[in-house]
């Protein structure tokens, strides 16, 4: 009978799952940790092998649970190496003595021989792990065990969350996304998906935020945000950021609307969770003991530093009478929210908590990094400290998010970089055994010194059990104490401390991001020999020591001709970036070759390199190559459609912009380009169209040449760039490019989507008005669609159903004035056309008194353009234009002076009941003006022609 239970991996009783019988004849009788370090493990022979070899030690058992024993030992290894890099307490005992025999045990420590190829192991894509990572021989059991099919052979829920935590901590640990990984996470995600029960509502909500997080760091926003929605749904959790009235200054007498989260957990008592459920009844433990920590005023948490500051209140003090002014409508907010005091909320369940952070996160990635961005996700923030949660890791991650918001305003960027340096402070000393445990742990000899804090250490009863700071871990994605470290660093240069910054980094021995700090501060030169320090050994310090050897190579790349051997694990990303400093295409060459051809990162610099160059067949070829290893860079599809744009590769573009709107379909850009390339297609161009059958009958030929042109539309690519257009101006409405190109789009269409027309003519004219005037305004288009009106007025009746006609002519007749009226009218100053075209539309409104002003207008501003009097060659055409106004107008006084006005003032009179007068007194001007320079042309006896009609009459 096993002697390790669920309940131990609950408890946090690590140590004794990790020593129990069945480990310890696992550790001694298997070859597991060689299966890790073994190369081409991850492709399935090793683990093969590794499986059978289990099956061998442990057939002689006769145990059943056997393999449920090494499950829990493989999630043991997991919690207890995130308990010993993420979260603390230090472990109690050291793993390596558990694992190894003591004469290997030295090998461990940080750069020894079994240490580095454990490190080595984890190594994705080209991407690498942390080198200085402790306790690596954990997570290696971890992911070796919970990836084996033979293990998880039956994969229930609990195995494949599992495995799901264990790849996506793999990816986490990694210096950037391995698309092998990803793809291998997403599949798990939906397996459990298919298996979960739908009746564990809570463990189905957990789910959705842990996915949440997952979207979250491989960059999908959008369905992050979906899943938080739905896990809220789920738990029956109401929140909403809407507006109270406060004072957030220590001197502000009025009170002013401040953003507010007002929040509020809902009572677990809901009729689909099941009673007897194990994740349901963990739950109500939880909240138990949630329960008698609100109730506790010293209830234990991490330190939330003090504001301190002269003007600034530590919190918003709000109003206590009810404020109208919200974000969200007050009506969408239920009577339960309304009813909250904004500075008293009650404490929210720690699940609920980490939906308002994750939304938080979302927020911030998907919006511009400016004020008001960062002002909209504080409150998410400050609600989940206010509200005092009562789980003490996510309390440490509201205090970091908070922290990274507050970096960006000078009143805040103090206290958000001291609390950045207490998190930091607190999980190094969480993570740090004591002096002879951190002995044990290196495997150096000597005294080792005690970790130092910015704020004293709490004592052991004022820090949290390892039980309760694990138990959302997963759901968190908390950083591991050195990305925390790092992003202090960041944050240090940021505000110009580089000293403290590369403190940090050389500490860390993070020299890719040494090398960027001193790049960031305009020092490439150093910034390069830092990166050949790392790739190359000069002949002269091929026997010195690595500390010595950083003192010795110098900067001339001419001493630094060999490589080391082996390269370091993160040779690929040090070779990218020192061909990004020295515009090296060898390099980058290089960083490919080390990687064995999985660093996709290389073949994206070679890219952005050929193309700046314009070797644009060059820059296809490496974008396609990174895109066969990572398939799901939005940017790089874009770039490669760019490329394939100038090619004049239209087939090759479509594809590159329809695969990078699948992955990011907000990018209008993406749009707008998917739409240029369709345009450029032939009609009987298809993306399939070099899939024909070569097997066709040839005396067939003429039959099907002449069925396949009865099939071809020559609409079809511009009804599909015009939806792309329309996407893209719904995206991006403030771009007057992609409002161009819809509507010219728009007038090939046939029939011409009249409304859309409209739209993109109405939206252009308020984006460029202000700076074109009349210019923006597309006159034969709007010509068009007066003339269409007009066509259609008189035959509409016949050609459409009665049941759906009027609606259709008032909505684009209204539209259609609406645009005339109020758009172009008041932007006219210079145009004939545009004056015309109003008189033209007044005239088929019946407006005859409006008509003929359009008319007169039209004739003036005609008449004032400069120099038509002169009699030049080059007036010429004037001169024929003002003849043309002017006997234009004489003829609207002729048929419009004697008819009664419309309506309004004088309604019921005549339009111009002297117009004979306007008339002779239009072309006596103009023949006036233009005797001396026109005496004698065509244009000035027809003028004069008139002028005796007019006496006659």
């Amino acid at each position: 009978m096993s002697n390790i239970t669920q309940q131990d991996l609950q408890r946090g009783d690590y140590q004794k799952i990790l020593q129990s019988p069945t480990a310890t004849k696992l550790f001694s009788d298997s070859n597991i940790f060689d299966s890790c370090i073994a190369p081409n493990h991850a492709e399935g022979s090793e683990e093969c092998r590794l499986a059978s070899d289990i099956s061998t030690i442990f057939s002689s058992v006769g145990e059943s649970n056997v393999w449920d024993d090494l499950f829990l030992i493989g999630c043991a290894a997991l919690l207890a190496f995130l308990q010993a890099n993420v979260t603390g307490p230090p472990l109690p005992w050291n793993p390596a003595s558990t694992f190894f025999s003591e004469s290997t045990r030295d090998e461990l420590a940080p750069g020894r021989k079994i240490h580095a190829q454990l490190i080595a192991s984890l190594s994705v894509d080209g991407e690498a792990a942390y080198k200085l990572m402790p306790y690596v021989e954990l997570f290696c059991l971890a992911k070796h065990l919970l990836n084996n099919h033979a293990i998880s052979e039956d994969k229930t829920a609990e195995q494949l969350r599992f495995r799901l935590r264990v790849n996506f901590w793999h990816q986490r640990l990694l210096s950037d996304l391995a698309p092998t990984l990803q793809e291998i996470i997403y599949q798990d995600i939906e397996l459990l998906e298919k298996i979960l029960s739908s009746d564990d509502w809570q463990a189905r909500a957990e789910l959705l935020v842990e996915r949440a997080s997952i979207h979250i760091y491989h960059g999908y926003h959008i369905r992050a945000r979906d899943d938080l929605a739905e896990a809220t749904r789920l738990r029956g959790f109401e929140f909403a950021l809407t507006g109270r009235l406060g004072k957030r200054t220590k001197f502000q007498e009025k009170e002013l609307s401040q953003l507010v989260v007002l929040a509020k957990s809902a009572e677990h008592d809901q009729p689909n969770g099941s009673a007897g459920s194990d994740t349901n009844n963990r739950h109500n433990n939880q909240l138990s003991l949630s329960s008698q920590g609100e109730s506790n005023e010293n209830h234990i948490k991490p330190v939330d530093l003090q504001l301190n500051d002269d003007t600034l209140l530590e919190t918003i003090s709000f109003s206590k009478q009810p404020s109208e002014a919200s974000v969200q409508a007050e009506e969408s907010i239920s009577m339960a929210l309304k009813n909250l005091d904004p500075a008293d909320q009650p404490i929210l369940d720690p699940v609920d908590s980490i939906i308002l952070l994750a939304t938080a996160s979302s927020i911030t990635n998907t919006s511009p990094q400016d004020g008001l961005t960062r002002e909209e996700t504080l409150p998410y923030a400050s609600r989940v400290l206010a509200g005092g949660s009562t789980n003490w890791q996510v309390y440490s991650q509201a205090l970091i998010v908070r922290s990274r918001i507050e970096g960006y305003r000078s009143r805040t960027t103090e206290r958000g970089l001291l609390q950045l340096q207490a998190i930091v402070d607190q999980v190094i000393a969480d993570t740090t055994s004591s002096p002879t445990s951190k002995q044990l742990d290196s495997g150096q000899e000597g005294p080792q010194p005690a970790a130092t804090t910015f704020l004293p250490q709490p004592e052991s009863s004022e820090s949290a059990p390892v039980s309760e700071r694990l138990r959302y871990i997963h759901v968190l994605a908390s950083p591991t104490r050195w990305k925390l470290e790092s992003e202090l660093a960041d944050r240090w240069v940021s505000l110009g401390g580089l000293r403290s910054a590369l403190e940090i980094y050389k500490r860390l021995q993070m020299w890719a991001e040494v090398a960027l700090c001193w790049a960031a501060q305009d020092r490439e030169d150093k910034a390069r020999q830092i990166v050949r320090q790392q790739l190359y050994v000069s002949s002269s310090a091929v026997n010195s020591d690595e500390s010595k050897e950083l003192n010795e190579i110098a900067m001339n790349s001419d001493e630094q001709s060999k490589e080391r051997d082996p390269l370091p694990n993160d040779a690929p990303r040090l070779f990218c970036i020192l061909g990004d400093m020295e515009k090296s295409v060898a390099a980058y060459e290089r960083a490919w070759e080390v990687s064995k051809c999985r660093y996709a990162r290389a073949q994206r610099s070679l890219g952005k390199h050929y193309f700046a160059a314009q070797e644009l067949r060059k820059a296809d070829q490496a974008y396609a190559k990174s895109l066969k290893i990572n398939p799901q860079n939005h940017s790089i599809w874009f770039a490669l459609g760019c490329v394939r744009l100038q090619l004049e590769d239209w087939i090759g573009a479509v594809d590159a912009f329809r695969r990078a709107v699948q992955i990011e379909e907000k990018d209008a850009e993406s749009w707008s380009n998917l739409a240029a390339a369709l345009l450029r297609l032939a009609p009987e161009q298809t993306l399939s169209s070099s899939h024909k059958s070569e097997d066709a009958n040839p005396d067939d030929n003429e039959v099907n040449s002449i069925s396949e042109s009865q099939r071809i539309d020559p609409q079809k690519h511009i009804r599909e760039a015009f939806a792309a257009l329309k996407r893209a101006a719904s995206l991006k409405r403030d771009s007057y490019r992609i409002w161009q190109n819809l509507l010219h789009v728009s007038i090939q269409l046939s029939p011409p989507p009249y409304t859309d027309i409209i739209i993109a003519q109405t939206r252009l004219i308020d984006l460029l008005s202000t700076v074109e005037g009349e210019k923006c305004i597309d006159i034969p288009i709007v010509e068009g669609l007066v003339a269409h009106l007009i066509a259609t007025s008189n035959t509409q009746s016949d050609n459409l159903p009665t049941n759906s006609l009027p609606d259709q002519k008032l909505g684009f007749e209204k539209m259609l004035l609406d645009l005339v009226h109020k758009k172009i009218t008041p932007l006219i100053t210079s145009s004939r056309r545009l004056w015309l075209l109003t008189a033209k539309l007044s005239l088929h409104l019946q407006r005859p008194s409006a008509a003929l002003a359009a008319y007169e207008k039209a004739w003036r501003v005609t008449l004032n353009q400069p120099g038509w009097e002169g009699g030049t060659k080059e007036a010429e055409g004037l001169w024929r234009e003002v003849a043309q106004a002017t006997g234009e107008l004489v003829d609207a006084y002729e048929s419009l002076g004697e008819r009664k006005r419309e309506g309004g003032l004088g309604e019921g009179e005549l339009v111009a009941k002297d117009w004979r007068f306007k008339a002779r007194s239009a072309v006596r001007g103009v023949m006036g003006r233009a005797k001396e320079g026109w005496e004698g042309s065509e244009e000035m006896e027809g003028l004069r022609a008139r002028m005796e009609e007019l006496r006659v009459s």
